[in-house]
């Protein structure tokens, strides 16, 4: 107890060197404060978006792959025509989207149907579906043959890109989310005096080419729908150079789930066809996951990159300020650390007569050394309290500059110095062969312009262990100085 009460008394006897000390501690605590603030609120963020959005993958068709591949095909000597434009069959898609690397995946798909109990709008000009390309001719011209089944609906999956424009909107019920589902237009369900809970039966087919014959080789699908909505459209109901047909008739879309339409994918059957976006838990894995999709038959032709321009303009700004802060702390931390052991090197040496009275007196090393020590503790406890007042307060200015200063960096360093531009996920993401496809509800990852900062108390654990490493540098220091000392040759010199 005596040492205790010693100790305080210390506290005010020495008011000039222990306001000197706490106010580099004081200093310290408030940087650190701020800092570690800005460095784990930032490292949240990070992790949340990469736990929300991850990392875009393309599949794009590599020209020097294709040209070497072209090149020595004839050098084998295979004919010219032998050499297509390469494309990802649909059981590669599904395939590539089971791969551990993946935060999630995006399929979208489309098929082709007809119908003997509900009339398609237009139906009177016929159907359609494209003419089939079979085989290849003289010079590598593709052989045009008409197409032998015509179609008079187009059948879509998670294609919602024009619901996120506003060109399409929900005018009733709700969307597919079950199998067994659909949504149709009002066109559509009105043409056919239809209501929601109503049922109707489509009929679709995948196909197969014959190798030899040249024929193909189908197998019908049958699929049962509840209409649970219907659509309003704003669309033209022709694009642009469209032939007109109940096929191409925009109004014939009808809306199913993923798992419906892709349950019939068979390996080198068409029919329906299937596209996908990828997104990597970090794109770190993009090398591995390249592999794993070479390895499950990936042409060579394709290369496997990841958008890391707009990865690093939406979150760049932040790491950069995250490695900022990260290096402020280890440089503060090494200053007041010299600065902290040379005054108390000092005070040691300019209280050396008191030590040597406590130890002629009686008193153990290890006592001494727990006297001065707690000095120490208290004003840093003391500093600690203060500190993190003026660090919160301080934390949030400092991070609005600094990230102003890195997000205008990375404008002034974008292309054309257009800056960061946003990542559209539920608005269209751009995939291998040009295709804009949609996660309908799905969130939009825009830069991160703003960070709101808060004390956790993960932070304020760091704070106080940071605190308490401070406090005991003074003691260890204490303590290897007051080993040195003899009472009595300390009590000689000072007479």
């Amino acid at each position: 107890m005596y040492i205790l009460k010693n100790s305080l008394r210390n506290l005010s006897r020495n008011r000039g060197r222990n306001l000197m000390v706490g106010g580099i501690i004081f200093v310290l605590i408030v940087s650190v404060v701020t800092a570690l603030m800005i460095n784990n609120t930032a490292d949240g963020v990070i992790n949340d978006y990469k736990t929300r959005f991850g990392s875009e993958v393309s599949l794009t068709i590599n020209r020097e792959n294709m040209v070497n591949q072209v090149q020595g095909g004839r050098s084998s000597g295979a004919s010219r025509g032998a050499f297509i434009r390469p494309s990802i069959p649909p059981e590669q898609y599904l395939a590539f989207g089971s791969s551990d690397h993946l935060l999630y995946s995006v399929f979208t798909a489309q098929g082709r149907g007809v119908s003997d109990q509900i009339e398609a709008v237009d139906e009177a000009l016929g159907g359609g579906g494209g003419p089939a390309l079979i085989g290849q001719g003289p010079g590598g011209n593709a052989v045009e043959q008409p197409q032998l089944r015509q179609y008079m609906f187009r059948l879509l999956a998670n294609e919602y890109g024009d619901f996120d424009s506003g060109d399409r909107e929900l005018a009733e019920g709700r969307f597919p989310e079950n199998p067994g589902e659909c949504l149709i237009s009002v066109d559509l369900l009105e043409l056919n005096g239809l209501s929601v809970g109503d049922t109707i039966r489509i009929s679709a087919d995948i196909s197969e080419l014959g190798s030899q014959s040249g024929e193909e080789t189908y197998h019908d699908i049958d699929y049962v729908l509840t209409v649970v909505g219907a659509y309003d459209d704003l669309t033209d109901e022709y694009g642009a150079n469209m032939r007109e047909n109940a096929y191409s008739n925009r109004r014939n879309e009808i809306f199913m789930v993923f798992d419906d339409l892709a349950a019939e994918v068979r390996e080198g059957w068409m029919g329906i066809s299937i596209d996908a976006a990828y997104y990597l838990k970090d794109p770190g894995l993009l090398d591995a996951f390249a592999a794993e999709c070479y390895a499950k038959g990936l042409s060579e032709a394709f290369s496997v990159t990841t958008d890391q321009a707009s990865y690093n303009a939406i979150v760049g700004p932040v790491e950069n300020m995250k490695g900022i802060c990260a290096a402020f702390v280890i440089i503060v931390l090494a200053f007041g650390a010299v600065i902290l052991a040379l005054l108390s090197s000092i005070a040691i040496r300019e209280r050396k007569y008191e030590i040597g009275v406590l130890r002629a007196m009686g008193m153990k090393k290890h006592k001494v050394v727990f006297g001065l020590w707690t000095e120490t503790l208290v004003i840093t406890a003391v500093c600690l309290i203060l500190g993190l007042g003026a660090g919160m307060l301080a934390a949030q200015p400092v991070t609005d500059f600094m990230l102003d200063q890195q997000v205008a960096a990375a404008e002034n360093a974008g292309p054309n110095s257009g800056g960061p531009q946003p990542v559209m996920i539920g608005g269209g993401v751009r995939i291998g062969g040009g295709q804009m496809l949609s996660n309908f509800g799905g969130p939009a990852a825009e830069p991160l312009q703003e960070l709101d900062v808060s004390l956790g108390f993960l932070t304020v654990l760091e704070i106080v262990g940071i605190a308490l490493i401070l406090s005991s540098l003074s003691g260890i220091i204490a303590a290897r100085k007051i080993t040195k000392y003899e009472p009595i040759k300390i009590l000689m010199e000072r007479n």
